[in-house]
This record gives structure tokens, sequence and C-alpha cells, in this order.
């Protein structure tokens, strides 16, 4: 099988857990505990991949100053964009409570809301796919971060949006096109990337790495704190340590 095709089909394995987490918020009756504490446990889940993986593998091939660069550049970046996205009712896409606004309160929050969860996405399949230049393998470890923090991700944003009066045919329809997205941004993640140099190569999965880690902080951590309080640091401990064993035992 072609490693473009591979990487498509692991792109896809990735954001079809989005899917996977709507589905399940929406037909079952999940507690805001329950959604939260998935949460953290994610975000747990994504920083050791970032850590431990993505920065790992910029400083490697490109070393201190591409994967610094980078890094900051996919923090600014997110953050300038979700900033944009906050003042037009999507701020809160990933709360399971009453947080989120129904387009009747305001008016292109859906569209905003649709937005957001693209820009949530698009870095984690990015960094699946550059994770294929090197090599005919996929980083196993990234996949297993990008798939268990995504079903989350998924679960609690759609439980929200099912409060906020959104229909079934939004739900759906965003998180299905985020995963057909995920699949066509890993495929440019390994297409577009192959034939530049190393630093770029390093700039970019750093810069992937930053946006992931302003996500974690500015949409994940306050929707876990917020119902699971002290528990939040031991759950997303849990999380850090599962994708660490998980690293190292497909290293």
């Amino acid at each position: 099988m072609p490693i473009w095709l591979q990487a498509t089909l692991w792109g896809l394995l990735g954001g079809g857990a989005l899917l996977i987490g709507a589905a399940i918020g929406y037909f079952s009756k999940v507690s805001v505990r329950v959604s939260s504490s998935v949460m953290a446990f994610g975000a747990g889940v994504l920083i050791s991949a970032l850590a431990f993986d993505l920065m790992d593998e910029a400083f490697e091939q490109g070393g201190f100053d591409a994967a610094a660069i980078g890094f900051l550049t996919g923090a600014v970046v997110y953050t300038a964009a979700n900033w944009l996205l906050k003042k037009q009712g999507a701020h809160n896409r990933k709360r399971s409570g009453d947080q989120q606004v129904s387009e009747a309160e305001d008016e292109g929050s859906g569209l905003a809301l649709a937005i957001g969860a693209l820009i949530d996405g698009v870095p984690e399949s990015i960094a699946i796919g550059i994770s294929m230049i090197s090599g005919s393998k996929v980083s196993f470890a990234v996949v297993a971060a990008v798939f268990l923090s995504n079903v989350p991700e998924g679960l609690s944003s759609a439980v929200g949006m099912k409060k906020a009066q959104r229909s079934k045919a939004y739900i759906f329809g965003v998180w299905g096109g985020i995963a057909l997205i995920s699949g066509v941004a890993a495929l440019l993640g390994y297409t577009v990337f192959s034939d530049l140099s190393p630093n770029v190569i390093a700039a970019t999965t750093a810069l992937a790495a930053g946006a992931i880690l302003a996500m974690i902080t500015d949409t994940m951590i306050p929707e876990a704190f917020e119902v699971t309080h002290d528990f939040t640091g031991i759950i997303t401990v849990l999380g850090f340590l599962t994708a660490f064993v998980l690293s190292h035992l497909s290293g």
C-alpha cells in the first residue's frame, strides 16, 4: 500500500474517533462528570505525545532553533485563531454543560463552532502525516494519542451541542466532516513536506505540538477542571502515563 494512502487512513482513524465520541455523547446519557474526567485523561495523553514524540522528533531533525521557533509559532497561531472564534461564539465548543450558545442566542456561532473544531483537529492530523516521512511506519504513539484524546473531545462537545439545541444533522455533519478533513490533513502532512528540508519538517512538527498544547490549555483543561476540580490533576497524569507507556512499548 502506498505510504500516502497509509497516511490518509491513519488520519481518518484518528479523526474518526471524534465521530465515535460524538455518537456516544449524543445517544447515551453521559454525565458531565464522566465526560469531564475523560477530557482530563485525553489532555494527559496529548501532553505526553507532544512532549516525548513530536518535540523530540523536531529537536532531532532540526535542532533547538527550529523546534523552539515552530513550537512558539504554533501556539501563537492557535491562540490568535481561538481568540477570534471566541468572539463569534465558539469559545465553549468543548464544554458538555450549558455553556455553549445556540444559533438563536448568537447567530453565526454554528459556523464558528465548526471552524473551531477544525483548527483543533488539523494540527494533530498533520503531525500524523509528517511522522511517516522518515520511514514507512507511522508513529503509533501519536496515532494512539490523537485517537484517545479525540473520543472525549467529540463526546463532550456533542453533549454541549445537544444541550444548545443543535440539530443531529449539524452535530454529526461537523464531526463527520472533521474526520474526513483529518484524513486529508494527514495526507498533506506527508506529501507536502516530504521533499522539504529537515529544518522545515522539524519546525512544522513543533508547530503542530505548540498548537496542540495551546488547544489543551485553552479548551480541554477548563472543561475538565470545571467539574472534576481536585481530581483533574491525577486523571491527567493517568492519561500522560498511558501515552508514555504506549510510546515506549511501540518504540
